[in-house]
């Protein structure tokens, strides 16, 4: 294994990481209006990703900037094509980052009500916009000569996408919903298990759809690889195993499920691609591959060494952080942060 696919999994990981980690984090932020009926039951449920939700991103960061240092020219032509839809997700970021730290700043009703529905937009715009990007990686987009992207925003919204959006987007509620499962009792917990016991039907469905427009609208199908078809078969298998946990109330396999499947996802999303990065629809000589559009040897070296050194320990540091706030809240539990 050389030294570009190697980074090629190690960014496979990180991804993976962000989507099991953020992707609950998303799903209760969608579900906070319509779980909480009160403020005391709000609050409750912010307090369940308060002390996570921040270093959660930094899978993305962390990604984010292992693609810039291995892969400069995947990272510039992902960053100049999807530049307003990276644009509405960081915004979309800011309002929520902002809204976790407004809201308790009034105790006015309405001035907690608007930072609620702030915090709603803030996590379901970035938890469809993923869906979107991830199918488009799938398919290609117009990329042309000197790895430029020659398309608009709205040749990423083709109905492929759109569908690949939607499936995020209803995969993170299911993800969400089974963490506050775990994470809260009451009114609160009774409402969630009612989200979750019907949520998982529209995700079966969008992954069957998605799967299926996929043999038309991708080459996902074109090549056989072990790793393709465990990582679909394994979605399937978890999702079906997570609907029978949920009606036995075995809400922690249930949510090990769901980060299964957000794994297995990914999996087949990069390993659907490989050896490329960036898929061209004008044409293979175009495709951004993990060889034309990667650093150098030494560089690709150097920064392998010193990742070996350092994820260890901040994937040590975050399990630690996860330990200590593993508790069950109740809607007495005060936290603050």
């Amino acid at each position: 294994m050389d030294l570009q696919t190697i980074w090629f999994v190690l960014i496979t990981i990180l991804f993976s990481g962000f989507f099991v980690l953020e992707g609950f984090d998303y799903g209760v932020g969608i579900l906070l209006p319509f779980v909480g009926k009160t403020d005391a039951e709000r609050r409750l449920i912010i307090n369940t990703i308060g002390p996570l939700w921040d270093g959660n991103e930094v899978w993305l960061i962390t990604a984010g900037g292992a693609m810039f240092a291995a892969f400069p020219s995947w990272y510039a032509t992902l960053f100049s094509g999807y530049y307003l839809a990276l644009f509405l997700i960081l915004l979309a970021l800011i309002i929520r980052g902002v809204a976790f730290e407004f809201r308790s700043k009034d105790d006015r009703p309405g001035w907690r009500q608007f930072w609620d529905w702030a915090i709603f937009i803030g996590s379901s715009v970035p938890a469809f916009l993923w869906g979107v990007a991830v199918a488009d990686f799938i398919r290609g987009v117009p990329i042309g000569a000197g790895m430029q992207y020659i398309g608009t925003f709205f040749d990423l919204l083709s109905p492929y996408a759109l569908i690949g959006g939607f499936l995020t987007l209803s995969v993170f509620i299911l993800h969400g919903g089974l963490f506050l499962n775990l994470k809260t009792d009451g009114l609160v917990h009774d409402r969630v298990e009612q989200v979750t016991r019907s949520a998982w039907v529209p995700v079966l469905v969008l992954v069957i759809t998605f799967a299926a427009l996929s043999a038309t609208q991708t080459d996902l199908y074109a090549t056989f690889s072990w790793v393709k078809v465990a990582a679909l078969a394994m979605t399937l298998i978890a999702l079906l195993l997570v609907a029978v946990l949920i009606r036995r109330k075995r809400f922690g396999l249930a949510f090990t499920g769901t980060a299964i499947m957000l794994v297995s996802i990914t999996v087949l999303v990069f390993a659907s691609m490989y050896p490329r990065v960036m898929p061209s629809s004008l044409g293979a000589e175009y495709d951004l591959t993990i060889y034309n559009a990667s650093s150098s040897p030494y560089t690709l070296h150097v920064m392998t060494i010193i990742a070996l050194t350092l994820v260890p320990v901040v994937i040590a540091y975050q399990g630690w952080s996860y330990w200590i706030f593993r508790k069950r809240l109740t809607t007495q539990s005060h936290l603050e942060y």
